[in-house]
């Protein structure tokens, strides 16, 4: 059987300008392409394909597998989204539990009520011959010094009463305390945990995290939180 070449290419360049021209429009209606626009290119491929040389079914099937196994995984990616957002307002609602309760936190300023008195603790991960705590109000001036002596390895609790270095009861505020530690011959900084009461809870639409509030405005995630009180 004869075949005209001449009106077979002219044929073949006339789809293969109608499959551009479906192509170049999907790509300006939106840079992603989506199901619709996969769809409309499959269908023009089909229609305009080169008689003399035919995709292959296998082709065709290959393709469509690989658009399904990425829709899939496009509509689970969706699915899992909407959880984390539901699982984050979930959480902030939980958390709303801890307003007015205490925390742990570390090197803050702490809120005292004056009479009152502030639980703390230091770590001391390889114990320590000797501790100091040095007590400061929100003017950074020294209000109190602790001192205990050789404490075994781990968290040594302690209480300070509220009192001044003449045992006065100091004024209602902001106080912080620092420690430092004789370990193994050498004066060292530890850090101190104080338990401070939560004002607030804050969420961050962008990872979903949730956070709590502090007296003095300090903010910490709540997977930070190791210790709650009342």
């Amino acid at each position: 059987m004869a075949i005209n070449t001449n009106a077979t290419s002219s044929s073949l360049l006339k789809n293969v300008s109608r499959y551009e021209d479906v192509k170049d429009q999907a790509k300006k209606t939106n840079e992603e392409m989506g199901k619709q626009d996969f769809l409309t290119l499959f269908t023009a491929q089909l229609q305009n394909q080169n008689p003399l040389e035919p995709v292959k079914n296998e082709a065709f099937v290959a393709q469509l597998a690989q658009f399904s196994q990425l829709e899939a995984l496009t509509n689970m990616q969706g699915s899992l989204d909407t959880f984390v957002t539901a699982m984050s307002g979930e959480r902030m609602l939980n958390s709303a539990s801890l307003i007015g309760k205490k925390v742990a936190i570390t090197d803050s300023p702490t809120q005292l009520t004056k009479g009152g008195s502030m639980d703390a603790s230091v770590d001391l991960p390889m114990g320590a011959s000797g501790v100091q705590i040095s007590v400061y109000d929100s003017q950074g001036r020294l209000v109190q010094e602790l001192t205990a002596g050789p404490q075994m390895p781990g968290t040594t609790p302690f209480t300070w009463d509220g009192k001044d270095a003449a045992q006065n009861p100091v004024a209602s505020g902001l106080y912080r305390l620092s420690a430092t530690a004789v370990v193994n011959g050498k004066t060292t900084n530890v850090p101190v945990s104080t338990l401070s009461t939560v004002r607030a809870i804050s969420t961050n639409p962008t990872d979903g995290s949730v956070s709590v509030e502090v007296d003095g405005g300090k903010s910490l995630l709540l997977t930070d939180v190791k210790r709650v009180g009342i």
